[in-house]
């Protein structure tokens, strides 16, 4: 069964002639005595796919007695340690913990869960919500309900249930249905009939919206984003916003998404390494494509200036190459 987080156009593929067993015990040698070799470490683990350095924690707990996961975090430390530790987590129970961590604590992280809910297919919410569930013993869809409120809540609901349709089929009269509905609830009335737009917006196939948001801008004369704009505001119009987005383009969200990460004052740690992490085996590719059309500068580039030491080596064996 091919697994939903791996696509066609990630940076990080199956390693050939994988031998788990040698790899867990050069991670050991590298980690064990005074010092680490870190060198190795990031070869190992930037150097294989998800899926194998699974055979190689496995492997390296044989080995040790200990989880590989554990290891690391005694050996590194910072934005590096994190990097490493979230390459040798399954992808599902990566993203759990981040909505986690997005939810926990005082005050919840919007931008976080916004960035991770709006973008992620049915499926990939689905097995991010059976590991939220096996590691917190609560069911993520609540945690995120207690921590936002209103329409953007109602919102993150009807996402987390993961009714969207993931098929790649758009019929035209669907969409101009949809574009009619959508229409009707914004700017042709006066107030907004938020309902309608959440009920499409979180349940049409991406390809589906794609063609709806070309009939509305027929219509109407806006593009999607700008109605989304002018008719919602804060929060709401954020999380609809990203769902427009990555229905228009994914990597470009992505690649917006980065930039602000390492833009913005001071770098955004988390998020860039989320990213980074997360689309290693989907789209990174794209991502990097994107970067380099929207900002003039390519990804690498950009990692290159704002990061440092061995975390920066860590990402730009993610990143792959310079555009």
């Amino acid at each position: 069964m091919a697994s939903v987080w791996i696509g066609s156009r990630g940076t990080i593929k199956d390693f050939p002639g994988f031998s788990a067993s040698k790899d867990a015990e050069a991670l050991k040698k590298a980690m064990e005595g005074l010092g680490t070799d870190e060198t190795t470490v990031i070869e190992i683990l930037t150097g294989r796919s998800n899926a194998q350095r699974q055979l190689i924690a496995a492997e390296y707990k044989s080995y040790t007695g200990k989880e590989l996961k554990d290891a690391l975090q005694e050996e590194t430390s910072g934005d590096f340690g994190r990097a490493l530790v979230a390459l040798v987590m399954p992808p599902a129970e990566f993203e759990a913990e981040q909505m986690n961590r997005a939810v926990r604590g005082l005050g919840t992280n919007e931008a976080t869960l916004i960035e991770i809910v709006a973008s992620r297919s049915s499926k990939q919410i689905r097995e991010m919500s059976q590991a939220y569930y096996a590691v917190y013993r609560f069911p993520m869809i609540e945690a995120v309900g207690w921590d936002t409120s209103g329409d953007t809540k109602r919102t993150f609901l009807a996402l987390l249930e993961a009714k969207r349709d993931d098929s790649t089929q758009a019929h035209e009269d669907v969409a101009k249905n949809e574009a009619q509905i959508l229409y009707s609830a914004g700017e042709k009335r006066l107030g907004t009939d938020e309902t309608k737009f959440i009920e499409i917006l979180s349940t049409s196939s991406f390809a589906q919206l794609k063609l709806t948001f070309q009939e509305y801008e027929k219509l109407s004369g806006h593009r999607m984003e700008d109605s989304v704009l002018n008719e919602t505001s804060g929060d709401f119009a954020q999380l609809l916003l990203a769902v427009v987005k990555c229905v228009n383009n994914t990597p470009a969200f992505f690649a917006e998404k980065l930039n602000k990460s390492i833009k913005g004052p001071g770098t955004d740690e988390p998020t860039l390494t989320r990213i980074l992490v997360s689309r290693s085996e989907i789209d990174l590719l794209d991502i990097r494509q994107e970067y380099k059309k929207l900002f003039g500068e390519s990804l690498h580039s950009a990692i290159s200036s704002d990061t440092s030491g061995d975390y920066r080596r860590t990402l730009l064996k993610i990143c792959a190459g310079d555009d």
